[in-house]
């Protein structure tokens, strides 16, 4: 016969079962809630800034603190000449109150982007640097939009941003100036360490060969040449006459190693290693940061990445296979 003690029993601890079950539940559903509201909150009081692509956000970010909400309209990886952009990157604009670019022709696709995400006010950080001209090649005498793989360039870079962020936000003028100051400083910092880093080279080895021809600031400042497959990635076809002509400068100049960037295919450079006697050298970052896990998570990583590999592939020890 069932014992009603143990009836009751199992039914009392079924009942305190569903009511902390209740009780759980209703406090989850309130804490989220709350943690909504304050992030919404936050985002609400923050201003939003949008810039074309990863480099410029992470500049941006140095110098908005966590006063501004900073967000790039590109993914780590994309190849932002010839950007397509998309109605959801349209939606990104929404709310917006600066959009920041790099200008210099390197956004093909960034005047019919502003006409269609409306009236925000947009910057061009290389608005008052002198370009470097493009020689010898179809683009000849076009500017090289590549200001910013100089660290001294890209101090020019952060003075336009707190230019931007203080018209959108005085109040904030203090904190962008003091941000940008400890930033540029450890730009002054990078430009010492390149210097050192790329003076170990032998002279006559100081010659970096790539896929696009984005190196020029770089390499103007650190007295090096350069050569190249095409001159920017908005042209990218390789021709057989651009192979021909890169092969025999590194012939003519025993160039030991030699690079692709990361948001272009390496196949024909792979092409132009096995056929001069060079070596491949590994994959700069010049256009994109890399995801967070990867070698260049922020603007002075990727410098750092990208010199130390052209360090060690035209070292004295770098030899031809």
């Amino acid at each position: 016969m069932f014992n009603n003690k143990i009836f009751f029993y199992l039914l009392y601890k079924k009942n305190k079962l569903i009511s902390l079950f209740i009780f759980l539940t209703f406090n989850v559903f309130a804490l989220t809630a709350c943690v909504n509201k304050n992030t919404y909150r936050l985002d609400e009081e923050r201003f939003f800034v949008l810039t074309t692509f990863t480099i410029l956000a992470d500049l941006a970010r140095n110098v908005a603190g966590d006063r501004l909400l900073v967000e790039s309209i590109t993914k780590p990886g994309a190849e932002i000449h010839s950007y397509q952009f998309t109605p959801s990157d349209i939606v990104k604009t929404k709310g917006a109150k600066l959009i920041i670019e790099n200008g210099l022709g390197l956004e093909a696709w960034s005047s019919k982007f502003l006409m269609s995400s409306g009236d925000i006010p947009n910057v061009k950080l290389t608005e008052g640097i002198k370009p470097l001209l493009i020689e010898g090649d179809s683009y000849s005498g076009k500017p090289n939009p590549h200001a910013w793989m100089s660290p001294k360039k890209a101090m020019h870079y952060v003075d336009k941003i707190v230019e931007a962020f203080i018209k959108i936000d005085p109040d904030g003028a203090l904190e962008y100036s003091s941000n940008a100051s400890t930033y540029k400083a450890k730009l002054q910092s990078l430009d010492k360490e390149l210097r050192d880093s790329l003076s170990s080279i032998p002279k006559e080895r100081r010659f970096l060969v790539t896929c696009e021809g984005a190196f020029s600031y770089l390499a103007r400042d650190y007295g090096m040449k350069e050569a190249y497959l095409w001159p920017v990635n908005a042209e990218s076809q390789v021709t057989p006459r651009r192979m021909v002509n890169l092969i025999k400068t590194i012939k003519e100049n025993e160039i030991p190693t030699i690079f692709c960037e990361s948001t272009v295919s390496s196949e024909a450079q792979m092409e132009v290693a096995k056929s001069s006697g060079a070596v491949f050298g590994g994959t700069f970052y010049v256009d994109s940061l890399s995801d967070l896990n990867g070698p260049a998570p922020t603007y002075i990583d990727l410098l750092r990445h990208n010199v130390r590999l052209i360090t060690e592939g035209l070292s004295v020890s770098a030899v031809k296979k």
